[in-house]
Formats: structure tokens, C-alpha cells, sequence
């Protein structure tokens, strides 16, 4: 079903493209050996490169290339062997050369695919036009100070991946799946942490409208926002007001706007440059970037697992549903917890935990999964006696809210509280004898055909024996005497 908002004169389609500045996790910047790592008192992270200081030369990190070209792999797309390196040319006060040093013409990767799925399990695939490189600028600080605006050059020089997707997106939840399975990918490689509230992910929202069949429309670009949630507001927010525009007989100027939530709208920010704007040129001091197939193919032997791959095999050998897979491989540390859980196991019965009770416990603390106060192994014990009938599904309930309190084994609990699920023949039978004699009348309406009252009996012979039967045979106990 194709997303449309209405405006007076019918309705309009909204078109997307995202631009995704990604930080490169490494020690050092992408042209000096000064650290990268977030944060720092201002000013510490910083070299004479980075400063823009006379006669400092850039010299490239090896691992910032490394970690574009893995990106390029888990995106599927072409690595170009040949890159190159040019100047964009603007002014502003945290850019201390008056040049970014940024890829043009001739990007280290192309052409590329991002698979998303929607709630509705409608799957698209959101085309990728490229990756380049850049450097990222330093940081203006207007609230210091009443009269005066400081420079923080710690960002300055850190390594950026800009990836650029074709316009395919149509709506705000499609923006929103995107952006958290590109987050998704770059955290599996590695390669970004994708913390948007620090700034090390963050998005220039391209939105145009137009009538369904129509070309393309004049865009505009909403810059830097720092949270799926605003963009997929700012998306929405955007798109109305060019309706409106269009609708009032106006002309939408391209121009730079940015997103502010709290009023709920864009605002004019600059008129969009464009290529020629900056003066792009070969940055001089750099050769080309030539890489070897060789070690490209290395870099691709080496990836870790993607998450579709995952997924797919999750579902394949673990028999698990395809929501319950994606939900799993959410993140890394997320599917090998499950992993670890399921391994000899009811991988179904471990999918229902994981995603079900321990997500549950998870949000109600405040957790994430890799501060989780019940470990894999605890969790798999907890497991092992449920399938060996030590306890029965209630009683793990009780015995998992222990191990969240306490961090005690879940075979120490059942010691502990005497949890352990009677098996004995003789006890249920005595006990469904005892409810059938206090519950005679009962018994009759059932044998006169009230089949509905043989969930009475067994949540009567549950009660007598303190959850602790094992429900299989008080059925089965309940079948033979009614």
C-alpha cells in the first residue's frame, strides 16, 4: 500500500533520501595520530594537522580505509580500487583549514543494497548510490559564554563514512527501518557504534513531494538530526509544509532547514549549496587511494556474520519463526545470548524466554543484555529443569523472578524453596480423589457432557498440591477417574 498524505487538492506522495554520517571506530583520526575516542576535556584530542597548523601534512590511516571497505561488504556493495581524495572548500569557525578533505568524484565505495522489513512484514530494498570518506569538523560552543562562542577541535579530523541512499523511501517508517538496520549492519561489522546521542550517527534528511507519476520535485534537506524517532517527525513535519507550498500556488526553494521538535516545524537554515558551491578540487598533499583485490577479499573472509544471514539461519536451524529471529539478531550480543541458551536445547522454548520473559525483566530495570543480571548458562540451567520435569512452566516463572533478585542457580532456588514438581503417581492420584469426593456435584455436570469443567479439576488438583504437579500427569489422572 503506497503512504500518501492528503492535502487540499488530493493526495501526495512523500520521497526520501538519507544521508548517514557514520564515525569510524579507530584509535586515531583519519589523517593525524591524534585520539579519536569521544569526549576529553576540549581541545586534548588534537594535532597540529587537525589545527590546520602551516605545512602539516595529512597522512592516511590504514584502518579508517579498512573499516570503509568492510562497511561497503556488509551493505553488498561495489568496492572501487581506485578512490581519490579532494578539498571541499567552505568557511566556518570549527574548520580550521578552510577545506574538508572529503571524496567526490570518485568514492571508495558504490553502488550498494539495504534490505528493511516493516511491521507488516513487507520487505523492501532501499538502494545504496555510495560510501566516502571525509573528515569530520571540530565543535562550536555558543552557551559558554554571553558574549563569546569557544572551539572544541576534538571531533575535528575523526574519521566519517558518509552513505548516501538512492530517494526509495516513501514514508517515515521506512526512513525508520533504515536507519536501524544500517545501524544494525555497521554495529555488527564494527565499524560505528551507531550512538546517535553522542553524535557518532547522524542524518541529513533529504524530503521531496510530489503526485503520483510525477518526476521529481524540488527537494530540501533537513541537516544533522541525531535521533530516528526526530527523523522520521521531521519527515512528516517537512513534507506538510511543501504540500502547502505547492498548494498555495508557492515555488519550494532547495535549501538546508533544520528540525526543531519542540515547535514542531523546519526552519530556513541556509540555501542548499550545490557541487560547484564548494569548489571541490584534488586535494593536492594526497596520492590516490589504490587498493589491492587481494586484501579486499581478506577484509571480506574476515566479516563476521550479517544479520539477514543470521536471521535466516536462526529460522532454518532453530525452527523459530522469522519475527522471532529478527528480534533476536537485533543486536550482536542479543543473538548470542539466545545462541548460548538454545544450544542443546528447545530452541523454541528458549526464543519464548529470551524474547518473552527476559526482555520483559530487561526493560522493567533498565538493562540491556550485556549487564543482564541472569546469565545464559543460568538461564539454560533454569531450562534443563523444566525439560528433565524437575519444575513445571509455573513454577519457572517463580523460580526466574528468584534468580533476578538473588543471582542464585535456578537447581539452588528449587532446593532452597522445596519447588521440586511432584512426579509421584500416588500423590496425584490421591489429590484428584480428594477434589473429586469435595467436588461431586461437579463431577456430575461434567459426565453429563459440561466438558468445560475439566479446567476446574485441574486448577483445583493444582491448588491442593501447590503448583508443584507435574500438569501432564494431573491430566492425564483427571482423564482416567472423570
Amino acid at each position: 500500500m503506497t503512504y500518501t498524505i492528503e492535502g487540499k487538492t488530493g493526495a501526495w506522495e512523500i520521497v526520501v533520501g538519507l544521508e548517514v554520517h557514520a564515525q569510524v571506530i579507530s584509535h586515531s583520526k583519519l589523517f593525524s595520530g591524534a585520539s579519536a575516542s569521544y569526549g576529553g576535556e576540549p581541545n586534548t584530542h588534537v594535532s597540529l594537522v587537525d589545527a590546520g597548523f602551516p605545512g602539516m601534512l595529512p597522512v592516511l590511516n590504514q584502518e579508517c580505509v579498512a573499516q570503509a571497505i568492510r562497511t561497503g561488504l556488509g551493505l553488498r556493495a561495489r568496492i572501487n580500487l581506485e578512490s581519490r581524495f579532494d578539498r571541499k572548500n567552505y568557511f566556518y569557525a570549527d574548520l580550521p583549514t578552510g577545506y574538508q578533505i572529503s571524496q567526490f568524484t570518485h568514492p571508495i565505495v558504490g553502488e550498494g543494497t539495504v534490505e528493511i522489513e516493516l511491521a507488516d512484514g513487507t520487505v523492501r530494498h532501499i538502494g545504496i548510490t555510495r560510501l566516502h570518506m571525509e573528515q569530520d569538523a571540530g565543535k562550536s560552543m555558543h552557551d559558554q559564554d554571553p558574549a563569546r562562542s569557544f572551539i572544541d577541535l576534538n571531533r575535528a579530523g575523526v574519521a566519517l563514512m558518509e552513505i548516501v541512499s538512492e530517494p526509495d523511501i516513501r514514508c517515515p517508517e521506512e526512513a525508520g527501518a533504515y536507519l536501524r538496520k544500517l545501524r544494525q549492519i555497521l554495529r555488527y561489522l564494527g565499524t560505528c557504534d551507531g550512538n546517535m546521542e553522542e553524535g557518532s550517527m547522524r542524518a541529513d534528511v533529504n524530503v521531496s513531494v510530489r503526485k503520483a507519476g510525477e518526476p521529481f520535485r524540488t527537494r530540501c534537506e533537513i541537516k544533522n538530526v541525531n535521533s530516528i524517532r526526530y527523523v522520521m517527525h521531521a519527515i512528516e513535519v517537512e513534507a506538510t509544509r511543501q504540500i502547502e507550498v505547492w498548494e498555495d500556488g508557492g515555488e519550494v526553494d532547495q535549501e538546508t532547514r533544520l528540525f526543531d521538535p519542540s515547535r514542531n516545524e523546519t526552519r530556513s537554515l541556509r540555501s542548499k549549496e550545490d557541487a560547484h558551491d564548494y569548489r571541490y578540487f584534488p586535494d593536492p598533499d594526497l596520492l590516490p587511494l589504490v587498493v589491492e583485490q587481494e586484501w579486499v577479499d581478506e577484509l571480506e573472509r574476515a566479516l563476521p556474520e550479517l544479520p539477514d544471514d543470521k536471521r535466516d539461519r536462526f529460522i532454518k536451524e532453530y525452527g523459530i519463526p522469522r519475527y522471532d529471529a529478527s528480534v533476536l539478531v537485533a543486536e550482536q550480543a542479543i543473538a548470542d545470548y539466545y545462541e548460548e541458551v538454545a544450544k542443546g536445547r528447545d530452541a523454541r522454548l528458549a526464543a519464548n524466554w529470551v524474547t518473552g520473559d527476559l526482555f520483559g525483566a530487561l526493560n522493567r530495570t533498565g538493562r540491556t543484555i550485556t549487564d543482564s543480571p541472569i546469565s545464559a548458562a543460568a538461564l539454560g540451567g533454569m531450562l534443563d529443569l523444566v525439560s528433565d520435569k524437575t519444575i513445571n512452566g509455573k513454577i519457572a516463572k517463580e523460580v526466574f523472578e528468584d534468580m533476578l533478585e538473588t543471582g542464585d542457580s535456578a537447581a539452588a532456588i528449587v532446593e532452597r524453596k522445596g519447588l521440586k514438581q511432584v512426579t509421584d503417581t500416588g500423590a496425584i492420584d490421591a489429590a484428584v480423589a480428594d477434589v473429586m469426593a469435595r467436588n461431586a456435584d461437579k463431577v456430575e455436570e461434567y459426565r453429563g457432557g459440561k466438558d468445560r469443567l475439566f479446567g476446574f479439576f485441574v486448577g483445583q488438583v493444582m491448588k491442593a498440591m501447590a503448583g508443584k504437579a507435574n500438569p501432564a500427569m494431573v491430566n492425564e489422572a483427571l482423564k482416567k477417574v472423570l
